[in-house]
């Protein structure tokens, strides 16, 4: 490694763990308390509470498929794929739909995640 340079790869992979962890926060906030995450989130509440609960579910699900494709290959595709489809699907729901603001939040969050990770796999691997 040259002088002043970061290590990126290091860094890749710290930013691929916290990005799990904040999926695994969310689903663990609908698993554990549906009610007032919702509520806290600007919606009226969990009903019915089977979708907030397989919400949190599929949230552990993506946490480990991001977390299994970059230890097992490097790999970011799954986690860039779910941030900028949330991305665009959220944006979307924004301007058609009348929606909270964890909304758009959440939008502009995951892109956010998802390109940040992008751009650093990037510089991990010239």
């Amino acid at each position: 490694m040259s002088r002043g340079a970061l290590p990126w790869p290091g860094i890749e992979r710290w930013l691929v763990v916290l990005v799990a962890l904040h999926s695994v926060g969310v689903g663990l906030i609908l698993l554990a308390a549906p009610e007032a995450g919702v509520r806290f989130g600007g919606w009226p509440g969990a009903e019915p509470l089977f979708f907030v609960l397989q919400a949190g579910v599929f949230h552990f699900v993506l946490a480990a498929g991001y977390l299994l494709e970059h230890v097992l290959y490097r790999g970011i595709s799954l986690l860039v794929v779910a941030k900028l489809s949330a991305l665009v699907f959220l944006t979307a729901c924004w301007i058609f739909m009348d929606v909270p603001w964890s909304v758009p939040f959440s939008g502009f969050a995951d892109g956010a995640m998802g390109l940040a990770v992008l751009a650093v796999h990037r510089l991990a691997r010239p």
